[in-house]
C-alpha cells in the first residue's frame, strides 16, 4: 500500500517511562521539533497500543509529538494488566504524562477507541485542549459494543462465524463473558489462543477491502493480548463512562474546534456514531471518506487525517 501522504519514517527524539498508579509504568516518546506545537497521538482499542507508523502522521517539523502507551498496552507495564485499568484511571495518566512534559495546551489526535479517550480528556481537561481530529468515531455506547460483538456478522459472517466458533457451543450464548473468562486465565496457552482469536476477528473486520497485513499485525503476541483483554474487560464494565455517556457531557468542549473524519463502510465503529457526534459538536467538521472502512492506513483516510492536522498549523 503506497504511503506517500504520510510523512517519512522518523524516530523519537526522547522516550521514558513515567510511573503511574497501582503498579502501572507508561511508555512514553516525543518524536519532531521540541520547540513545536504540541499534539498527542492516543491509540486504539482499549489496549492495541502505539507504533512507528503512527508519528507518521504529523509533519515534524512543525509538530512536537507526544504518543504513549495506555496502561496495560504496547510498551506499557505491565502488559495486559486489568489492575485500575479504568477510563478515569486514563484521563488521569494523560494529565499527569501533561504536566510531567511542562506542557500546557495540546492537540488531541484519536481514532476508534482513542476517539473516545480524546473526547473523554477533553471533557474532564477542556482547558488543556487546543482542538481534536478524531477518526472512526466510538462512543462507547452499548449499541456499539453490541454491534462489534454480534452486529458484525450481518457483513461479516464468516470472520464472525471464526470468532464465535473459538468457544465451545455451550458458551456461544455469551460470547463477552466467555471469552473474558479465557483471556483472564492465568494459563497462556488459553489466554493467549483467546486473544488472537479475538484480534484476529477485529483486524478481519477492519479495512474495506481483505488485508493479509493488517490481520497478521492484529495477530502478533503483544497487539493481541493487550487488544483482546483490556478491550474485554472495556466492554463487560461499559467502558468505565457515565450513565449518560460521552454526548451527554459535549456542552464542555462544543467551543473547541475539531475534525472528524469517518469511512463510510467503517464497519468495526459504523458511521452513525460519527454523525451523532457532529450533531453534538458545533463546531467540528465531518469529513466522510466514500471508500474506506476502519483502519487509519487507508487511502482516503490517512489523506483526510494529514489535511486535518495541518488545518489547525496555525490555532493557538
Amino acid at each position: 500500500m503506497p504511503r506517500g501522504d504520510l510523512f517519512p519514517e522518523i524516530g523519537p527524539f526522547e522516550t521514558g517511562y513515567l510511573p503511574l498508579t497501582d503498579g502501572h509504568v507508561m511508555y512514553w516518546e516525543q518524536v519532531g521539533n521540541p520547540r513545536g506545537r504540541p499534539v498527542l497521538f492516543l491509540h486504539g482499542g482499549p489496549g492495541a497500543g502505539a507504533g512507528a507508523v503512527h508519528r507518521r502522521f504529523f509533519d515534524p517539523a512543525h509538530w512536537r509529538i507526544v504518543i504513549f502507551d495506555q496502561r496495560g498496552a504496547g510498551r506499557s507495564r505491565p502488559l495486559g494488566s486489568l489492575d485500575s485499568n479504568t477510563t478515569p484511571r486514563l484521563v488521569g495518566d494523560i494529565e499527569r504524562l501533561r504536566a510531567y512534559l511542562g506542557l500546557e495546551r495540546w492537540l488531541l489526535f484519536g481514532g476508534s477507541w482513542g476517539s473516545t479517550l480524546a473526547l473523554a480528556y477533553a471533557q474532564a481537561h477542556a482547558a488543556h485542549v487546543v482542538g481534536l481530529v478524531l477518526r472512526g468515531v466510538f462512543l462507547g455506547r452499548s449499541s456499539e459494543v453490541d454491534w462489534f460483538l454480534h452486529g458484525l456478522a450481518q457483513v461479516f459472517p464468516d470472520a464472525h462465524a471464526a470468532f464465535a466458533s473459538f468457544l465451545p457451543a455451550e458458551e456461544r450464548g455469551d460470547l463477552l463473558g466467555s471469552y473474558l473468562r479465557r483471556l483472564t486465565h492465568p494459563d497462556p496457552a488459553i489466554h493467549m489462543a483467546a486473544a488472537r482469536a479475538w484480534s484476529i476477528y477485529e483486524g478481519s473486520c477492519s479495512t474495506l477491502l481483505p488485508s493479509p497485513d493488517t490481520v497478521s499485525s492484529f495477530a502478533g503476541d503483544r497487539t493481541a493480548l493487550g487488544l483482546a483483554r483490556i478491550e474485554a474487560h472495556y466492554f463487560a464494565h461499559d467502558l468505565f463512562l457515565p450513565a449518560e455517556g460521552l454526548l451527554g457531557h459535549m456542552r464542555a468542549i462544543g467551543h473547541l474546534p475539531g475534525e472528524i473524519v469517518q469511512g463510510r463502510y467503517d464497519m468495526v465503529c459504523p458511521a452513525v456514531s460519527a454523525f451523532d457526534l457532529a450533531a453534538h459538536w458545533p463546531a467540528a467538521r465531518l469529513t466522510v471518506i466514500p471508500d474506506a472502512g476502519h483502519s487509519a492506513l487507508e487511502p482516503g483516510v490517512r489523506r483526510a487525517l494529514v489535511a486535518a492536522v495541518e488545518r489547525f498549523r496555525h490555532l493557538s
